[in-house]
């Protein structure tokens, strides 16, 4: 039976390879975020249809990875929906955050290798789903914001590390400033180099940088980091949930989402 979404298209793709001598077909799973006038930002009903596409692949033996990316020019997907969260509950909001977690490990722990192709903008919760997969590739436009910071939050404590090491976590969760292919992540290295003639003290202080976060949401994420050294990887992710709701909890959605609020207005969940 075929699985139809309203969020996500899904496709089965055929691909020739080598294997010793001969030449076999792959079968690769293709899933595509599919809400491209709101940058694919993930509302939950997204998220279920895409835990539901990786369950219905491993499932599938004739399928051996899975590739995830977003639909349109612009983006891999801009994280939560804001406008959905903000109209629920406290306690629905708190449930889906649960729900949402579940679905995060399943694709970190999937049996089948998953690949996210980041075509674009990859913010927020886009980049706790990116840093969950196995493998990232990119491209000219793939741009990269981990945003939790700006408003007490913290998230990838667990994940980013597993790909880049310790140091460049420390530096693009806190800082929550855009990595791109013109200013990219050396992942090789501890620390961001500014040519000489640039003075570093202004460069830092005239974008958003780790000195213009919360120092709350900072403090957080470097205790957590911290803590996480040595841990078993599924430890971490725990440590990251659960500190979400207790002793790391941050602003509300209306507080720490104000700026966009005011931005883009009230926009109520269509019928």
């Amino acid at each position: 039976m075929v699985t139809t979404y309203s969020c996500i298209n899904t496709e089965t793709v055929t691909r020739p390879a080598t294997m010793g001598r001969n030449e076999v077909e792959t079968h690769i799973g293709v899933v595509t975020l599919n809400r491209p006038e709101v940058l694919n930002a993930l509302n939950l009903q997204l998220v279920r249809e895409l835990d539901q596409a990786i369950t219905d692949y491993e499932a599938d033996d004739s399928v051996g990875a899975v590739i995830i990316t977003g639909a349109g020019e612009r983006a891999f997907s801009a994280g939560a929906d804001i406008h959905e969260n903000r109209e629920l509950s406290p306690e629905d909001r708190e449930a889906g955050q649960g729900e949402r977690a579940g679905y995060t490990w399943h694709l970190h722990t999937s049996r089948k290798p998953v690949i996210g192709a980041v075509n674009g903008l990859c913010y927020g919760g886009g980049t706790v789903l990116a840093t969950s997969l196995d493998f990232l590739v990119g491209c000219e436009k793939s741009s990269f914001r981990f945003l939790a910071v700006n408003y007490g939050q913290m998230n990838a404590t667990w994940s980013l590390p597993q790909l880049v090491g310790i140091h460049r976590p420390r530096n693009c969760s806190s800082a929550a400033g855009r990595f791109s292919p013109t200013r990219p992540i050396t992942w090789a290295s501890s620390t961001t180099w500014f040519p000489p003639k640039n003075s570093w003290i202004a460069r830092w202080t005239s974008r958003p940088g780790i000195a213009r976060n919360r120092v709350d949401g900072l403090a957080n994420i470097k205790q957590l980091l911290l803590e996480h050294s040595g841990l078993p990887i599924e430890q971490q992710y725990r440590n990251e949930i659960e500190g979400r709701t207790g002793r790391f909890k941050g602003l509300t959605v209306e507080e720490g989402f104000s700026d966009f609020l005011e931005r883009k207005g009230r926009k109520p969940q269509s019928a």
